[in-house]
């Protein structure tokens, strides 16, 4: 079951694409957090997605209200990184790889059927608690408007 606003988020230390660690922990410390998982890299829903969140990152980082954006999937770190560079995508990519789906079972979004990461946002303060968490099904494209918006709201 997906977790509810008012949940503790899970911490988490997962390889990203650039070769460096993402520790949920810190990147508390800094601002509020927009956690996507996604089903598979070199997809096209989830490609329109990260591309859509790219967007939403460089139009961050000209606010004072900062906002971390992690995006996670269940391929391997090298997979990240080639469609990283692919469709020049400069957020956080998480890869859940190993302990296969682990980040994904702990916030409810695993589908252990097929092996991947359901459609799942979590907005996260830096509190570390779970302020909002929906899913959608795997072959809609999530508009993320609404979860930016609670995100700045809880950054400034």
């Amino acid at each position: 079951m997906i977790l509810r606003p008012g949940d503790r988020a899970p911490d988490f230390c997962v390889p990203d694409q650039f070769g460096s660690t993402l520790h949920l922990a810190e990147a508390l410390r800094q601002s509020a957090v927009i956690l996507v998982f996604f089903p598979f890299a070199f997809s096209p829903v989830c490609g329109d997605e990260v591309r859509a969140l790219e967007d939403v990152r460089q139009s961050l980082a000209t606010e004072s209200a900062p906002v971390e954006i992690i995006a996670m999937s269940v391929d391997s770190k090298y997979t990240l990184a080639a469609w990283s560079q692919a469709r020049e995508i400069g957020i956080d990519l998480g890869s859940d790889f190993w302990p296969h789906g682990e980040v994904a079972r702990s916030y409810g979004v695993f589908d252990a059927d097929h092996g991947v990461a359901e459609r799942g946002v979590f907005v996260i303060s830096q509190t570390g608690t779970i302020v909002s968490s929906r899913q959608v099904a795997r072959t809609e494209t999530r508009d993320f408007t609404a979860d930016v918006a609670q995100a700045r709201a809880l950054s400034r």
